[in-house]
């Protein structure tokens, strides 16, 4: 017996939610809502070509560009149908930004007739994390049948059903390939933008729908992989600023023993724990961790005042500009040879609060401010020896310069 569209529409979402319950439980109480294509909850981002026709969003022509939701999303499960024609080529943006490559610089799910492309890559198939992540099979049906997709986006595990098959199920804090990190950092975003991104060919999507979930956490619970440097109580982990690098090597263990020893009788009276933040009078020296290290993903929520300035410094060197001025915070402040300023201002206004997320690979640094990518793979340069190399490893600074300093949130990921 032939059952009607609804209803193997209806089927297949079930089957999708079961399997996703199977493998990470569902939030008890979530709703999920329709989310229709018009023009109050969407906008262009390029130049797409697409018309939506009784509910149908349809991508057909040369244009370029997406379409994408006006507000971000964090946590969320999403399911849609979609049909291709023929060779045709889409994607779903996920958590991406305005302006950028999707695929890059946030999440792209490959939408694709997969039977007109002959891919060895199964990062190149429906259903994958373009570029990113591999699909465990090919699962989309001929051009000119209607599929659907289930994905689920909690922290950074991501999951897509097509077709009832279970595709993708990864820890994206699994995936540590240099090049790929530095390439296609985007993926690791904690919010954005959901879109459609238009390539090639007559794509059409329906039924979409979505639920958001909870993605709150308790103040400085550092997430899935990574470590708190801060653990809201007290300033275990952290020790006064006495000398820096140079002068230090010069030191014997003896030396430097003794001379920690009085900088942090001595200095740490300025940094205190209040609230769970870590808090800075605007008097004494840096504050710095006890241990070294190489490459991380490094969280840092900070709040300064009007006329605010400090910095992060990595590898015992300097730093992530942190500052109340009209060039904006993030930037690779002492760089001489390459790009010291940011890409772009995205500071919130002085006295509320900011976060860092610093990508430390080899030399290079990649820097989001508040979701928005103001350094990009760009070398940070030896400050105290310029014509040596970066140090392999190295501690973090968290820089006093004179003005009271909040910080809170302080994760880290060695890679």
């Amino acid at each position: 017996m032939r059952r009607s569209a609804r209803c193997a529409w209806a089927s297949i979402a079930l089957t999708g939610i079961a399997l996703l319950t199977t493998s990470g439980a569902l939030p008890a109480q979530s709703e999920w809502r329709p989310l229709p294509f018009n023009e109050t909850d969407w906008q262009r981002d390029g130049l797409p070509t697409y018309r939506i026709e009784n509910g149908t969003l349809i991508f057909e022509g040369d244009g370029r560009g997406r379409l994408m939701t006006k507000r971000t999303y964090r946590d969320f499960e999403l399911q849609l149908e979609f049909r291709v024609s023929e060779g045709a080529n889409n994607g779903i943006a996920l958590r991406a930004p305005i302006g950028f490559q999707s695929s890059r610089y946030g999440m792209e799910i490959q939408i694709l007739d997969d039977g007109g492309h002959l891919q060895t890559d199964l990062r190149r198939v429906c259903g994958a994390i373009y570029g990113v992540y591999p699909a465990r099979k090919s699962a989309a049906r001929p051009a000119g049948e209607w599929n659907h997709i289930h994905i689920r986006c909690q922290g950074r595990r991501v999951q897509t059903i097509l077709n009832g098959e279970t595709l993708i199920d990864v820890d994206l804090n699994t995936i540590r390939d240099r090049e790929l990190l530095r390439e296609r950092p985007g993926f690791l975003r904690e919010e954005g933008h959901i879109g459609f991104i238009q390539h090639n060919g007559r794509v059409e999507f329906r039924n979409l729908r979505i639920r958001e979930l909870p993605s709150d956490r308790p103040l400085n619970q550092p997430p899935d992989g990574f470590t708190a440097l801060f653990n809201g109580r007290d300033l275990t982990g952290w020790q006064s600023w006495y000398a820096d690098p140079p002068e230090m090597s010069r030191m014997t263990d003896a030396e430097r023993q003794q001379a920690q020893a009085k900088a942090n009788a001595e200095h740490l009276k300025h940094w205190r724990v209040e609230n769970g933040e870590l808090v800075f009078d605007g008097q004494g020296v840096h504050l710095v961790t006890e241990r070294a290290y190489g490459d991380f993903e490094l969280w840092i929520d900070w709040n300064i005042e009007r006329g605010g300035d400090s910095g992060i410094y990595l590898r015992d060197t300097p730093q992530v500009q942190i500052w109340d001025n009209p060039d904006g915070s993030g930037g690779l402040f002492n760089n001489e040879r390459h790009r010291s300023n940011p890409l772009t201002k995205a500071d919130n206004p002085p006295g509320e609060w900011n976060r860092f997320r610093i990508l430390m690979l080899g030399d290079r640094v990649t820097v989001w401010l508040n979701e928005t990518l103001v350094v990009h793979d760009t070398p940070l340069e030896s400050y105290w020896d310029k014509s040596a190399p970066l140090p392999k490893e190295g501690r973090i600074w968290l820089q006093a310069h004179g003005t009271p300093l909040r910080f809170r949130n302080i994760f880290i990921r060695p890679l």
